[in-house]
C-alpha cells in the first residue's frame, strides 16, 4: 500500500542509496532482462501508439501500455493485480529532445471490502473467505467481489518528478478510477465485456479543451509471436511458405513456414494488463512539428525491507526515491538488439542516455546470428547460394533511422536526438481497420509501424525484414517504389525476402473501438 513507503528506516535508506551509486538497477521489460523474474508486476510487455481509427475519433492518439506478460487465464486465485507500490507512466516528448514534456502516471491501490473481503459465519465464527469473489459479478453489481483495485491518474508537465502535477478526473469530477477484476471465468463473470466496459472512462485532462478516455484492466494478448521456436535458435525456416492474404509477398515458398494461428504462443492463449489512454492530438503536439515521441516505464521506491510479519496492507516496507524498473517503446529492442550485459541498464536508462548503447543498433549482432542459424535453410528455400545473409552496410543507417532518429519526411521530429523512442507523425491520417496493412509502412500503410504502432501491426515480421535489410530496397509509398537512400539492394542480398515467424495478426481480429485489444480470455471453461 502507498503508506508503506514512508516507513523505511533512515539508516537503511542511506545504505541503499550508496549501493545504488555502484550497481545497476535490476529491471524488467518483456521478460528479456535478467531482472524480469524479480518484479513481474512491473514488467512492461508492449507499447502501442497510433492515431485512433475508431470511427469518429480520428483527432485523438491512443496509447496502450501493457504489463505482466504471459498471464494464464486460469491463473487464480489471486490473478494479476497491479503493484500498489509502483508508479506506471507513459511519457511523451513533443519537440524531439528525448525528454518528457508530458507524463501520465497510473498509481494503483488495492483494498479489501470492509478490510476483510467477503466473510462467512461458520458456527458462530466470522471468517474471511479465501477467494476474491463469492458469487456472480455483473455490470452494476459487484457486491460479491471482496477485493477491489482502484487507481489515480496524474498528468505531469515537464520533468516527471519535479514538474507541474495535476489530477486527471472522470468527466463527473472523480479522481478515483476502478480497474475491473480479471476474467476469472464465465460463472463468476457471465458477461465480462459488459462488466469491464463500464470502467472505460471519459476523462477531463488539465490543459485540454476536449475530453479523452482511459481504461486500465485485463485484455487478451495481441502480440503475435512464435515465441518458443524463435528463442530455440530460430527453430523454423523463417520465410513465407504460402500466399495467404496479408502474409508475405504472395509468392510463397514451399520450404518456408505456413501462416497458422497454431504457431502463435500468445494470441488466443494468454492475457495481459493494459493501461490505455486516448488523448486529443492538440494536447500532444506542443511546439514541435507534430511528430511526437513516447515510451512507457514502471518504477518502484529505491529501498525495500521484507516484513517478517506481513499483512494484506504490506508484505514489504518501501522508501526512497522512485527507481525505474522497466522501459519500453519500440518492440523487440531489448529482446534481440541490446546485449546481455546491458539489458538491465537499458531498462533503467532514460532516452537521453541511449547514445551509450547506440553501437547495438549501428553494428547489430542479430543479422549475424540469423545468418549463422538459417543461411543454409534460406539458400535451400530460395534456390540461392548467398555467402552471408547479413546486410553489409555498416554502420546501419537504416536501423538508426527506424529505431533512433525517425525516418525523414515520415516521423522525424523537428529536433533530432538519437534515442530509442516510438515516434508518431500525428499529421498522417489513420487508416481504417479494414484497410490496414499488417506490415505498416513496409506495406504502403504510412499510419502503421514504425510510424507508431497499432495492435494489428505484425511487428515480429516487420522487425525480421527490417533487420535483414528491407529498407535497403525500394519501399512502396502511395503505390510507388521509393528508394529511402540509406543503403542499396546490393548491401542487403535478402532484404526483399518475406521473412516471417509464421504467427499472423491483423487489425480485423481486434476491436475497432477503444481500448482496441479484445476482451480477456476467461479462466473457465477452458
Amino acid at each position: 500500500m502507498r503508506h508503506s513507503r514512508k516507513l523505511l528506516l533512515a539508516g537503511v535508506a542511506a545504505a541503499t542509496t550508496a549501493a545504488a551509486l555502484t550497481a545497476p538497477t535490476w529491471a524488467s521489460s518483456h521478460r528479456e532482462a535478467p531482472g524480469t523474474t524479480e518484479q513481474p508486476k512491473v514488467d512492461g510487455t508492449d507499447f502501442y501508439m497510433f492515431r485512433s481509427y475508431e470511427p469518429g475519433r480520428e483527432q485523438f492518439v491512443t496509447f496502450i501500455a501493457n504489463y505482466q506478460p504471459l498471464q494464464a487465464p486460469y491463473g487464480g486465485p489471486n490473478y494479476f493485480t497491479m503493484d500498489p507500490d509502483a508508479l506506471y507512466e507513459i511519457h511523451i516528448d513533443s519537440d524531439g529532445d528525448a525528454v518528457e514534456d508530458l507524463t501520465f502516471q497510473f498509481d494503483f491501490d488495492n483494498n479489501l471490502v470492509n478490510d476483510t473481503g467477503v466473510t462467512l459465519d461458520i458456527g458462530g465464527v466470522t471468517n474471511p473467505i479465501a477467494l476474491r469473489a463469492a458469487g456472480a459479478i455483473t455490470a452494476g453489481d459487484s457486491a460479491n467481489l471482496g477485493e477491489t483495485e482502484s487507481y489515480s491518474l496524474t498528468v505531469v508537465t515537464g520533468d516527471r518528478r519535479t514538474g507541474n502535477r495535476q489530477s486527471v478526473t472522470t468527466a463527473g469530477g472523480s479522481s478515483t478510477f476502478t480497474k475491473p477484476v480479471d476474467n476469472i471465468g464465465m460463472k463468476t463473470l457471465p458477461d465480462y465485456e459488459a462488466y469491464a466496459n463500464q470502467y472505460i472512462y471519459e476523462i477531463t485532462i488539465p490543459g485540454c479543451s476536449v475530453n479523452g478516455r482511459a481504461f486500465a484492466g485485463q485484455r487478451a494478448e495481441a502480440f503475435a509471436v512464435n515465441l518458443g521456436e524463435i528463442f530455440d535458435l530460430v527453430n523454423l525456416v523463417p520465410i513465407e511458405g504460402d500466399s495467404a492474404p496479408g502474409a508475405g509477398d504472395g509468392d510463397g515458398f514451399p520450404g518456408g513456414i505456413t501462416q497458422d494461428r497454431a504457431n502463435d504462443d500468445l494470441v488466443g492463449k494468454a492475457n495481459v494488463t493494459s493501461l490505455a489512454l486516448e488523448i486529443p492530438i492538440d494536447c500532444l503536439k506542443g511546439d514541435g512539428n507534430g511528430v511526437i515521441g513516447a515510451w512507457t516505464t514502471a518504477s518502484l521506491p529505491q529501498a525495500e525491507i521484507e516484513d517478517p510479519s506481513p499483512t494484506y496492507e504490506a508484505t514489504s516496507l518501501y522508501g526512497g526515491a522512485f527507481v525505474q524498473q522497466s522501459r519500453l517503446s519500440a518492440p523487440l529492442v531489448n529482446e534481440v538488439v541490446i546485449g546481455l550485459p546491458q539489458k538491465d541498464v537499458f531498462n533503467a536508462a532514460e532516452p537521453t542516455q541511449d547514445s551509450a548503447l547506440a553501437g547495438y543498433v549501428t553494428n547489430p549482432t542479430l543479422p549475424a546470428i540469423l545468418d549463422l542459424l538459417f543461411r543454409d535453410a534460406v539458400n535451400a528455400t530460395l534456390g540461392t547460394s548467398i555467402d552471408n545473409l547479413a546486410p553489409a552496410n555498416l554502420p546501419r543507417d537504416d536501423l538508426t533511422a527506424a529505431f533512433l532518429t525517425g525516418i525523414p519526411t515520415l516521423n522525424q521530429q523537428a529536433t533530432v536526438t538519437p534515442s530509442e523512442m516510438m515516434r508518431l507523425n500525428t499529421g498522417i491520417a489513420p487508416t481504417p481497420r479494414a484497410a490496414q496493412s499488417t506490415f505498416g509502412v513496409a506495406g504502403d500503410d504510412l499510419a502503421g509501424f514504425p510510424n507508431g504502432r497499432r495492435p494489428g501491426d505484425d511487428t515480429v515480421d516487420i522487425a525480421l525484414r527490417v533487420v535483414m535489410g528491407a529498407l535497403c530496397h525500394p519501399v512502396p509509398i502511395s503505390g510507388t517504389p521509393t528508394d529511402l537512400g540509406f543503403c542499396t539492394p546490393e548491401d542487403a542480398p535478402v532484404g526483399n525476402v518475406a521473412f516471417t515467424d509464421g504467427a499472423p495478426i491483423s487489425a480485423t481480429e481486434l476491436q475497432n473501438a477503444f481500448p482496441y485489444l479484445n476482451t480477456p480470455i476467461p479462466g473457465s471453461p477452458n
